[in-house]
């Protein structure tokens, strides 16, 4: 299943609307959906590593935008949207003792939650909720994403070829290890939380 995405996804970075493709899983990603927008950035610059800036400034800044939006989830829609997402995840129950504190430590979170495989949407609904103020969470959010994404696309521009080749050979293993750190994030939520 991971194959076929990933081939998919290499094609894609041909397509003219390639970038907003990849905006729109990075914006998405930071307030609602499950999967990192890693998914989508690794096979488009490893098709197109000459693009490797430019992928990684717009999953970053779509990023951001995307945690503004699961700020806002948290802060005008806790009630509605908010709770039921931190439910359909099951962080809704120790959620509460955590919003609490948070504000004490929430730069640091946003900060570790942004560099991380940490769902980072439990982060931007949670600094909105507890009212982290805004100009922080939007600076540490930048900081952090930006490090994240220039990071990967930094590496994978620089060592483009081996990984690629590594990544094709061993496409398996690594499939198993991306999930077991996408469940571990969720499993790490529910214990910390």
């Amino acid at each position: 299943m991971f194959r076929g995405i990933y081939d998919w996804t290499l094609n894609l970075a041909a397509h003219r609307h390639a970038r907003w493709g990849l905006a729109t899983v990075a914006f998405a990603e930071s307030s609602v959906f499950p999967i990192p927008p890693d998914v989508a950035l690794i096979p488009m610059v490893l098709a197109k590593r000459d693009q490797a800036w430019v992928y990684a400034l717009w999953t970053t800044i779509a990023s951001v935008i995307g945690g503004a939006f699961g700020y806002a989830i948290g802060y005008f829609l806790y009630d509605s949207i908010g709770a039921h997402i931190l439910q359909l995840y099951g962080y809704q129950d120790k959620f509460e003792s955590f919003a609490s504190r948070y504000n004490e430590y929430g730069v640091w979170i946003v900060l570790i939650a942004g560099l991380t495989p940490f769902p980072y949407k439990v982060i931007t609904i949670a600094s909105g909720l507890t009212a982290l103020n805004f100009p922080v969470f939007m600076a540490a959010s930048l900081v952090a994403r930006g490090i994240r994404f220039f990071a990967v696309c930094g590496l994978l521009w620089a060592f483009g070829p081996p990984i690629k080749d590594f990544i094709e050979r061993y496409f398996g293993l690594i499939s198993i290890a991306f999930i077991v750190l996408l469940i571990g994030g969720f499993v790490a939520i529910k214990w910390l939380f």
